[in-house]
């Protein structure tokens, strides 16, 4: 296992801010069309984290034209250029599987001091 730890050690990155759950974070994901690359910027709140070292990933929640949209990211991909942490909300579980079956005002969490 040290082996495979060292053959990926330089493909992690380290300048990923800390992606906690209930954070709400903006992800730049880097989109390719045709011989074109441009970035795409995708906000929401994190409700799960899965993994870690180089397979670790977060599940990113959005709602955009009344339908719910989650997306999984992975951490070290080449793919997502930066992510940003908005706003840090308070969250007493580690998934939040919950706010699924949420619409509006109750799918919001309680901001972090």
């Amino acid at each position: 296992m040290d082996a495979l730890k060292n053959l990926v050690a330089d493909q992690l990155k380290t300048d990923m801010p800390e992606i906690n759950i209930g954070a709400t974070v903006r992800v730049h994901v880097k989109i390719r069309e045709g011989e074109k690359e441009r970035i795409q910027v995708y906000e929401g709140i994190v409700i799960a984290k899965n993994n870690s070292g180089i397979a670790e990933t977060f599940t990113v929640r959005r709602v955009a034209y009344g339908c719910g949209i989650e997306r999984v990211f992975p951490v070290h991909s080449p793919n997502v250029a930066k992510v940003e942490i908005v706003s840090q909300g308070k969250a007493r579980r580690s998934k939040l599987y919950y706010l699924r079956d949420r619409v509006g005002k109750a799918a919001k969490l309680r901001q972090k001091l």
